[in-house]
């Protein structure tokens, strides 16, 4: 599975933050926070959802699945003048990024994870660049189905 590079300009991003680990993953109860509330966000561009992960720059040097990380579902807009009282702002800095599609169920994620830090980023020219990842999930994601499709950005920088 071979990804397309891309420079993805700055975005900026309203929605709910929250600290996990892969331990204690509150990804349910983040999204279910989320998604009734998305409505409020006045001016999106567009409906996809955003997963943003900000990670420390040590978090990948040793692999710890209790280390602590921010995740996001947000939604892109066009500025950061009306914010809902429950959420919170992100912009994400431009730059390159690596973009893998994960067709499949949630569950089954961490091999397209496992293929792109063991497999593909140390064959490649790229190194991880301290930057939030971020999933796309558009209009091809389906909640709980094997046809589910999603966007997932690697930010990276050449070695």
């Amino acid at each position: 599975m071979q990804p397309r590079i891309e420079s993805v300009p700055e975005k900026k991003l309203v929605g709910t933050p929250v600290t996990m680990s892969l331990i204690d993953n509150k990804t349910f109860e983040l999204f279910s926070d989320f998604m009734p509330n998305r409505k409020q966000v006045k001016n999106s561009l567009g409906t996809a959802i955003y997963e943003v992960m900000e990670y420390d720059g040590e978090h990948f040097k040793n692999f710890n699945p209790n280390k602590t990380f921010k995740k996001w579902a947000a939604l892109e807009v066009e500025n950061l003048e009306e914010i809902p009282e429950n959420m919170s702002t992100l912009i994400l800095e431009s730059g390159w990024y690596a973009v893998f599609t994960y067709k499949g169920l949630a569950k089954d994620f961490s091999t397209l994870m496992q293929y792109v830090f063991t497999d593909w980023l140390p064959k490649s020219e790229y190194a991880l660049a301290n930057r939030p990842h971020f999933n796309v999930l558009g209009n091809k994601y389906i909640k709980d189905s094997p046809d589910s499709e999603e966007e997932v950005y690697i930010p990276i920088q050449l070695k």
